[in-house]
């Protein structure tokens, strides 16, 4: 065991930035108020410089106080100025190693190295901040402490895994240009969410009440005067200018926030894994072991689809700042997918899957109950309102039970020697792929109306993400449960995590002959 050691001292630094940062606040606040009167420049002074201090004397004894250990078979970090926390996390639990490195300590040359344990949260463990060289340094460290764990329990006879692809091949690249029609497909209003925040401070620094109803009600009907007086087409000209405006900003957000967050975007696979790296401010550099994933979740948008773009996201029990699952290709084509669905073990699905549809008495029930909710509003529109109004939740029940029949077209799901399949959306199709091998659990769910009718929802668990097959009729769904149930017992879980899957695979197809046969005969 290594001995304690402390993070980079420019951590001080960064902590005090950070502590001046948050003091601007209250001094700025004070200073445009009436508080204190004449002298209330004076108190934000002090206020700002007082939390300044306090701030940067916490930052270094917090510095001083934090320790992480490196050890043979753990990672302890102990922390605390009046009372110490010590965690230790073996490496067998670190699930993934990301280096996060954010504008202000990448101008130090510093990372954020979190150690993710699958838990997510607070429950993962983070040392802020480490050179890079330290960075890489750990995160190689514990790749080569699992593997020597992995080793020492797989057994000698077994044949090594294949390498796949060649070392630090790059799967998928997001260039400049595609980033640009990327950020288009990302429309986003969040401009406008900002300044509504602001507007909440304007008070504070003008004699304008912005809560005042009565200000923004004369300001209204001041400028539907002058809008009414403009006539009608240069009332349509102006309202297709609005609209173009709002189309304009929308997708010039959306590309300035897809250009910080994936600039740069890269994923390359080693003998090692996933390597990910994304972002233009905040870089982010994230390895995924193969072995971890456990399965893919291909998704699209509502107006993305009609052009053929999709996402691919892995799922594994470690996740992405969002609590998401980890993108590793966030716009592209089927195409350009496949090839690394192949290099994560999995296969796409293809003309002999064997896709089965939910229960159409779980269509019926569900377009009944969705139809249900707009009965009332029709009944009290017809009865209360002017003549002709019931029309419209009439034609939104109407809309919503064509919309009903129309979906359950794609809510289909499939299950073959090693993977189950499930899809569902029509406008914007989402698809899960997971390998038989690594499911853990498989539960059938019924509600009082699916009991009586014959249907079920079938859950597979699966860990870091979930997987439910909706609609399932009742023997299909227990002959699912018994070829799932089959498949666990049949697996060695404790040699999952160890880069022997090609022969667990091959042990596995070997203990399923008659799974298929089995559910054909439902």
């Amino acid at each position: 065991m290594t001995e304690p050691q402390r993070t980079a001292p420019v951590s001080v630094v960064l902590g005090a930035l950070g502590s001046l940062r948050s003091a601007i606040v209250p001094a700025i606040a004070i200073a445009f108020s009436g508080i204190g009167g004449d002298g209330r420049f004076l108190i934000a002074i002090g206020v700002g410089v007082v939390a300044a201090a306090i701030g940067i004397a916490s930052s270094y004894i917090g510095w001083r106080r934090l320790t992480y250990t490196i050890g043979e078979q753990d990672i302890r970090v102990e922390s605390g100025i009046f009372s110490r926390d010590a965690r230790s996390v073996p490496y067998e639990r670190i699930q993934d190693v990301s280096l996060e490195a954010k504008p202000l300590p990448r101008l130090f040359g510093l990372v954020s190295v979190k150690f993710e344990t699958g838990a997510g949260g607070a429950d993962d463990l983070a040392l802020e901040y480490l050179t890079s060289a330290e960075g890489e340094r750990l995160r190689q460290l514990v790749r080569e402490r699992r593997e020597e764990e992995a080793a020492a329990s797989a057994d000698p006879s077994a044949p090594a895994a294949s390498p796949g692809v060649e070392e630090g091949e790059v799967l998928y690249a997001l260039t400049p240009g595609r980033l640009v029609t990327f950020g288009l497909f990302e429309f986003s209003l969040a401009v406008f969410a900002v300044l509504g925040g602001l507007l909440q401070y304007v008070d504070n620094v003008t004699d304008i009440d912005v809560w005042n109803v009565d200000l923004w009600r004369s300001w209204l009907e001041e400028q539907g005067s002058v809008v009414a007086g403009l006539g009608p087409y240069v009332q349509a000209a102006g309202a297709l200018a609005g609209l173009i405006g709002l189309v304009v900003v929308g997708s010039a957000t959306g590309v300035v926030r897809t250009g910080l967050r994936d600039w740069g975007f890269s994923l390359t696979r080693s003998a090692r894994g996933f390597r990910r790296q994304r972002g233009l401010l905040t870089r982010t550099d994230v390895v995924m072991p193969a072995h971890r994933v456990q399965g893919l979740v291909i998704g699209t948008g509502l107006v993305r689809y009609r052009f053929g773009w999709h996402s691919l996201s892995f799922v594994s029990l470690a996740q992405d700042a969002e609590g998401e699952s980890h993108v590793v290709a966030p716009f592209a084509k089927m195409e350009e997918i496949a090839p690394i669905v192949s290099a994560a073990g999995f296969r796409l699905p293809g003309e002999d899957t064997a896709w089965r549809r939910a229960s159409k008495r779980q269509r019926t029930d569900k377009t009944l109950l969705d139809a249900a909710i707009f009965v009332i509003p029709t009944i009290a529109t017809a009865i209360f309102a002017p003549s002709g109004l019931f029309l419209i939740p009439l034609g939104l029940a109407v809309l919503g039970v064509a919309a009903n029949l129309y979906a359950w077209e794609f809510r289909r799901h499939a299950i073959d020697g090693t993977q189950v399949y499930a899809s569902h959306g029509f406008l914007s199709p989402t698809q899960t792929i997971a390998t038989r091998l690594k499911l853990h659990s498989v539960e059938i769910a019924q509600g009082p109306l699916a009991r009586w009718r014959g249907y079920a929802t079938v859950h597979l668990g699966l860990a870091g993400g979930s997987f439910a097959m909706q609609g399932v009729p009742l023997a299909e769904a227990r002959s699912l449960r018994a070829s799932v149930l089959e498949t666990i017992a049949a697996t060695d879980y404790s040699r999952l995590d160890a880069p022997l899957e090609d022969s667990a695979d091959q042990a596995f197809s070997a203990a399923q002959p008659g799974f298929s046969e089995n559910l054909r005969a439902t």
